[in-house]
């Protein structure tokens, strides 16, 4: 499961996530992605869960590039305990996804078969997302 090795601190403040995405709004890699449509905070088990389902469709074929990473840990306090006392323990890691961010990208395969790996990786995800294709992308064909 993706988290950071080490981090500067522990606990952190949630923060208002408000706003479009500011960087990582374009493909910068691949040639085939998905885009969030809305904001969220993506779970480290949800990013892992969509690697997965994209890397078994494309069979060892073509390139994957993940653009998000979880480096927001998020507290919880045990169940049953009075409140008070000091900020829970990190629980699990976030990463914050605002609206337009390219979450995953492609490339080296076809654009029916990308399409539907990152069909499957929307699945796997807590936003609506979008199938978006690099500007300069030609079909190939074969004369």
């Amino acid at each position: 499961m993706l988290q950071p090795k080490r981090t500067k601190h522990r606990k952190t403040h949630k923060m208002k996530m408000k706003g479009n995405a500011k960087r990582g709004s374009q493909l910068s890699f691949g040639t085939f992605g998905i885009k969030a449509m809305e904001g969220c905070w993506m779970t480290a088990k949800q990013i892992e869960a969509a690697r997965v389902a994209v890397t078994r469709f494309l069979k060892r074929e073509g390139q994957v590039w993940i653009n998000v990473f979880p480096d927001k840990p998020i507290t919880r306090k045990p169940a049953e305990v009075r409140m008070g006392k000091g900020k829970g323990a990190p629980e699990y890691w976030v990463a914050v996804v605002k609206p337009g961010r390219v979450i995953f990208e492609a490339d080296g395969v076809s654009l029916e078969t990308a399409k539907e790996a990152m069909r499957l990786a929307a699945q796997k995800l807590p936003v609506v997302t979008k199938f978006i294709v690099r500007k300069d992308y030609q079909k190939e064909t074969t004369a």
